[in-house]
């Protein structure tokens, strides 16, 4: 239940998941001791469903500004800063400037949902992590087929059909007599893919796309006509490509229409480190499609600054979702423990116990931030209850601070995403209460009747 209920958060925000695991890890906790205690299930789950309910009326209280402008590039780094923080220490700022500008390019219509696919990343091995670069298009990591390796302002055709000599569905037999006549034959073939290939150079494409093969012969007319030869091995890459540029993927050799046709403004070989790139690059300001290019000396590395990158993007989702943000570093979560202890005393009944442990839970997410800290937690957590007793609800723990200190974390810039809150408190509390729900443990046994035959050797194809 709780890991079903992180993967919603992936699906949800994208980032968060953590906090969903710690904190519905917390509530159970909480719930076993008050069960002992004497508390059936069901005055639990009607005090956890309470305690929830008001702490989603209360986190927008709790908010410490929102983005008034989603295209003001230093307002949307301060906020995705903290989320890439949490997976690169160190490299955050260059990070999220880095995302922003990649988000931006891509992010033009305020009334449209941001696309979180629209962002690629491309991994090449070697140089530091500082290298990372954006690019306006997209990178492949492959070379090109023919000679050609530089296209200006270039007109692209994209086919996902293979290059090469088209097979008639109908099997035919030839009988040739002589040398004369097998010449004639192959001939015929040629021209007419000489034909096809000199109509597409025709209508004036300088760059082809191919989803499949490219037949010798074809590259050598491809050549012949100054054609430059791309193949994608990756039905996705091409959908993507042709969205980049704006064409359509035809499924058969033809000369394409000037509305299948795409445009690019630079098409080119590049080589980064000694891999070799194709880059299909647009100059204008906003492109349907940008990559980060990640370097790095190891895979692990790389893997990391991706999984930030995928995180940091996902939070400008998030933001164009809900342009409100609330102060991290625990600071949220102490002051709704502190009003949902207050709620809980005003509430007449058994379920005040619940909804007690319920605020006693949000405290586990500044303890283990203490904890990873090598900090004594429950010094922190007195520290930061005193501050928010007198009113400083922005105050959290300082990470960066001498032993167990404590700040006004909003001045450092440590943010939080208001929709990354609401919907990790909303999915944690809800898989507490599903669990609780389950109070018999239901297992399923074989039924009677002789055993099913065991599967024979599997199919080469089965896999």
């Amino acid at each position: 239940m709780v890991v079903l209920a992180s993967q919603q958060m992936e699906q949800e925000i994208g980032d968060g998941t953590n906090f969903v695991i710690v904190f519905a890890g917390a509530l159970l906790n909480s719930a076993e001791e008050i069960l002992r205690m004497g508390l059936s299930p069901t005055e639990v789950i009607e005090g956890y469903e309470k305690a929830l309910k008001k702490a989603l009326e209360i986190l927008p209280e709790l908010s410490c500004g929102s983005i008034k402008d989603i295209t003001d590039k230093e307002d949307v780094t301060r906020v995705i800063k903290s989320s890439i923080m949490s997976k690169q220490y160190g490299n955050e700022d260059f990070f999220a400037k880095l995302v922003t500008e990649a988000c931006m390019s891509v992010y033009s219509n305020k009334k449209v949902v941001f696309n979180v696919d629209n962002v690629r990343v491309t991994k090449i091995l070697g140089s530091g992590v500082l290298s990372s670069s954006v690019l306006q298009g997209m990178v492949f990591k492959r070379n090109v087929e023919g000679n050609i390796t530089k296209v200006s302002n270039a007109k692209v055709a994209c086919y996902t059909c293979p290059i090469d000599y088209m097979q008639t569905e109908t099997k035919g037999t030839v009988l040739i007599k002589s040398a004369e006549e097998l010449k004639s034959f192959s001939k015929g073939e040629e021209s007419q893919l000489e034909q096809q290939i000199k109509a597409i150079a025709d209508s004036g494409c300088t760059v082809v796309v191919s989803g499949g093969k490219v037949g010798d012969m074809a590259l050598h007319f491809l050549n012949k006509y100054n054609i430059m030869v791309v193949r994608l091995l990756s039905k996705w890459d091409l959908r993507r490509l042709c969205k980049t540029i704006n064409a359509t993927a035809l499924p058969r050799i033809t000369p394409p229409t000037t509305h299948e046709s795409g445009h690019c403004d630079q098409v080119m070989v590049a080589e980064i480190g000694d891999t070799s790139v194709v880059i299909f690059k647009q100059e204008k300001e906003e492109s349907a499609i940008s990559t980060v290019v990640i370097r790095g000396s190891t895979d692990n590395l790389m893997d990391d600054v991706e999984k930030a990158v995928d995180d940091g993007v996902n939070t400008f989702r998030a933001l164009t979702r809900d342009n409100r943000y609330l102060p991290g570093a625990g600071a949220t979560e102490i002051e709704l423990a502190k009003r949902l202890t207050e709620y809980g005393d005003s509430c007449p009944g058994i379920e005040q116990y619940a909804i007690k442990k319920f605020a006693e839970a949000l405290e586990d997410i500044p303890r283990t931030l203490a904890e990873n800290a090598g900090v004594k937690a429950t010094e922190v957590l007195s520290k930061l209850y005193a501050a928010h007793q007198e009113g400083k609800q922005n105050v959290g723990f300082d990470i960066e601070g001498e032993g167990s200190a404590v700040k006004d974390i909003v001045q450092d810039g440590v943010l939080d995403p208001y929709l990354t809150k609401y919907w990790s408190l909303k999915l944690a509390g809800t898989a507490a209460v599903t669990v609780l729900r389950v109070d018999q443990i239901i297992m399923a046994k074989a039924a009677g009747g002789p055993k099913a035959p065991k599967p024979g050797p599997m199919d080469a194809d089965d896999d």
